[in-house]
């Protein structure tokens, strides 16, 4: 499997679609209120909202620069609306405001003047406006629109010539923009339907990417994408190649049904959903199926707090509520409430039903645990998992502050316990997921670096319960990205090997779930390591979590279609050695030199590191040497397969004699990495304001190469791809870590053609054969 993260100066074929196509519209809103968007047929998009307070307002909103689009997808940015005629029909249904009352539907246009300067503009729909305040045809002249509510009297002309974004408010009846709670929920509906565009400037280009089906699975989560329309995430992922399963999460923070409580706002036990996101889902659901989508409806134990009844949540020793780091946080719900596990189980059962028919039915507990809080704190002792222990034993549970470190017996037995009664949670949602649909995929997710960490041993007792081994579940996905991008490698092996020791579930019943990037500002970092978790695992499916963030990152997946992906790239083998030692060569850069008018110079240099390039044909001394290097390039098929090639000039860590394991630092330790990559540094000791020129040493020969931490020769190490060097156990925070090597420099053939002849030869003609060093890292 290849990858790139994509630009958008990589797209190389558009399509061309409408503006205020229904498929690009966007809603937003405040919590509590809910609302979704989606599409209906090629002109028309659906809104529906439920309102909770009297200053609840969602905006349906079109952006002119696309932010949520795959950026080979994306809408082309155009910010001038001049010559354009809008026209659609507006229909509204429910306890939405009407258009023509105060506070009514308004067209906000966020924008500059034609002066540049910042400005808003807020157009009465109903002064443009032709029907019933429910049912009317609206015209929109961009050319003459006005802001104001009484026109001629309040008009302030809109300049469409340079805007950001527009948005149409919705608000509930009752609305008066107070922060108090509406005498009960308020659902409604808003249509725009035939939506018409005239004028210049009415088509947009897209990207097309079409790309080939590829064999990795794709992941979604509601809580990331609510704002979007189902059609555009899909029809997205399908033009990236993206095929088969998609695990989707079901979220922790907007699907729920909410009903007020004093001043907060709680799930509603008797809705599942709310009205938005069952409608979203039902169109998300129909939309996949209909795209050959294989959706896996996931739901964890994670709720939002601020909506989490007091009593569902997991607490530690000292009763604080088990938070997670998220702004705003979210809870756990305790296995051992029965209110909890009931809505748990209810929402499961409304999932499967809406699974339309001839879809098969797939369900994922998503990520079950029992949490860990700061300072290593577990969260096992909420009131209702504390009165069942004590009701099953006659004792209290053995107080635990920190989780880190072997337990007692006791304590032991406790985990033990706390984790037969997850199982037994999880074991209900699945038992109502089979209630819904019989024939349902049940699926369970693990994420390892919560639970397999090397200071908690026991924690796994609660974490990872023997009543999930196979065959409890019909496959075991299992994630572990914070160990992958953190470079924690002997994290990411230990986990693996617990799991399937633990559990035992057949290679051919395992999923991995391989991400995700948090921040757009580490995509360039953490990618490689993702996709490389991936590419690498032996599973039968690899999910990347998720659409977010491939779309923002560009991430872009594919398969070469000759089947160039299964032909190794590298062949591990040694150009021959005395052939290599006649060879010349050396380091080149790339540095862009201009010359002013006056003499003076400028220098920019393009390449951080030099790139090496041989002419190996110097060192063909006879017809034998000359027959083995025709038969070492027809080996290589040209220039088709990297190989090894010692420089006779510099091919040890060490600037003289033999590589000791202190000759070039490698890093720092933070107590968690347990990765670091082999480099060497080269730089003149009296330049201290210019950095050494560092470079990655990707062949090194394994059995030179020598480690310390802190100037201490180490064993607990081992020699992983590309010259990586992973640790056991990750050295400590502030520790120096250094290692010394002998290696060779990875390189190919430059041409697909080597011209030679005896009689050539014999005359002193020597073949060309270049050699150019292959970046590998």
């Amino acid at each position: 499997m290849r990858w790139w993260l994509a630009d958008a100066d990589d797209r190389q074929a558009t399509r061309h679609v409408r503006r205020f196509d229904p498929r690009w519209w966007l809603v937003d809103f405040p919590r509590p209120m809910m609302a979704s968007v989606v599409t209906e047929g090629a002109e028309s998009v659906v809104v529906r909202l439920e309102f909770q307070r009297r200053n609840d307002l969602a905006g349906l909103i079109w952006e002119s620069a696309d932010r949520w689009s795959h950026r080979l997808c994306a809408l082309e940015e155009r910010r001038d609306y001049r010559g354009l005629l809008w026209r659609f029909r507006w229909q509204a249904s429910g306890d939405v405001l009407a258009l023509d009352v105060l506070n009514g539907p308004v067209l906000t246009i966020e924008g500059r003047d034609a002066a540049g300067s910042p400005r808003t503009w807020y157009v009465r729909l109903w002064n443009y406006a032709v029907g019933t305040p429910m049912d009317a045809e609206i015209a929109l002249d961009f050319d003459a629109l006005v802001g104001g509510f009484l026109l001629p009297a309040e008009a302030d002309p809109v300049w469409a010539g340079d805007i950001d974004r527009m948005f149409i408010s919705l608000v509930p009846p009752g609305y008066t923009g107070a922060d108090t709670p509406l005498l009960a929920v308020a659902q409604a509906e808003v249509r725009l339907t035939t939506l018409l565009l005239e004028g210049d400037g009415a088509v947009l280009r897209a990207g097309r990417p079409a790309l080939p089906p590829h064999d990795w699975r794709l992941c979604t989560a509601y809580d990331d994408s609510y704002n979007q329309t189902p059609e555009r995430i899909l029809e997205q992922a399908l033009l990236l190649g993206w095929r088969g399963a998609i695990t989707h999460y079901l979220g922790m923070s907007h699907f729920m049904a909410l009903l007020p409580e004093g001043d907060d706002y709680l799930v509603d036990p008797a809705r599942p959903f709310c009205g938005p996101a069952q409608a979203w889902h039902a169109d998300f659901l129909a939309r996949a199926q209909a795209l050959g989508f294989a959706p896996i409806l996931s739901l964890s134990m994670e709720l939002f707090a601020a909506h989490c009844p007091a009593d569902w949540a997991q607490r530690d020793v000292d009763g604080a509520m088990g938070l997670t780091g998220w702004v705003p946080p979210s809870a756990l719900l305790s296995p051992c409430h029965p209110g909890a596990q009931a809505w748990l189980q209810a929402v499961v059962a409304a999932a499967m039903a809406l699974v339309p028919a001839g879809m098969a039915p797939a369900f994922q507990v998503g990520e079950p645990w029992w949490w860990v809080g700061p300072d290593a704190r577990p969260c096992l002792y909420d009131s209702a998992t504390v009165a069942r222990w004590t009701g099953e034993t006659g004792l209290p549970p053995p107080p635990m502050a920190d989780i880190r470190g072997a337990k007692s017996p006791a304590e032991q037995a406790y985990l033990d316990w706390c984790g037969a009664r997850l199982a037994e949670a999880t074991a209900g949602m699945v038992a109502a997921a089979r209630a819904a649909a019989p024939d349902v995929r049940t699926h369970l997710l693990f994420y390892a670096p919560q639970v397999l960490l090397y200071d908690r041993p026991d924690l796994a007792r609660a974490n990872l319960p023997a009543a999930w081994a196979w065959p409890a579940y019909d496959v075991l996905q299992l994630e572990d990205y914070t160990f992958v991008t953190s470079a924690n490698q002997a994290g990411q092996a230990r986990a693996r090997a617990a799991v399937d020791a633990l559990l035992g579930y057949p290679l051919a019943q395992q999923h991995y779930l391989a991400g995700f990037v948090l921040n757009a500002e580490d995509a360039a970092a953490q990618w490689p390591l993702i996709a490389t978790a991936a590419a690498q695992s032996p599973a039968a499916e690899r999910f990347i979590w998720a659409w977010p963030q491939v779309a923002r990152d560009g991430f872009t997946p594919f398969m070469l279609v000759d089947g160039d992906d299964a032909m190794p790239a590298f062949h591990d083998v040694r150009f021959p050695l005395h052939l290599g030692y006649g060879a010349a060569g050396g380091p080149a850069f790339s540095t862009q030199v201009v010359v002013t008018g006056s003499g003076a110079e400028q220098r920019n240099a393009e390449w951080a590191d030099a790139r090496l390039e041989y002419d190996a044909g110097l060192g063909v001394r006879s017809e034998a040497d000359l027959a083995q290097l025709l038969a070492f390039f027809r080996a290589r098929r040209g220039q088709a397969h990297g190989f090894r090639f010692l420089d006779p000039l510099d091919n040890s860590s060490a600037m003289a004699g033999e590589p000791a394991a202190t000759d070039q630092p490698l890093g720092v330790g933070d107590g968690s990495t347990t990765r670091f990559a082999l480099v060497k540094l080269y730089g003149d000791d009296g330049l201290a304001d210019d950095p050494p020129q560092r470079r990655r040493i990707t062949r090194p020969w394994p059995e030179t190469v020598l480690v310390a931490v802190n100037g201490v020769a180490q064993s607990g190490w081992t020699l992983g791809e590309a010259g990586h060097i992973d640790f056991a156990t990750p050295p400590p925070p502030g520790a120096l870590v250094t290692a010394g090597y002998r290696f060779d420099v990875p390189v190919r053939f430059a041409s697909d053609r080597i011209a030679v002849s005896i009689a050539g030869w014999q005359a002193g003609e020597l073949p060309g054969v270049p050699l150019i060093e292959i970046r590998e890292d």
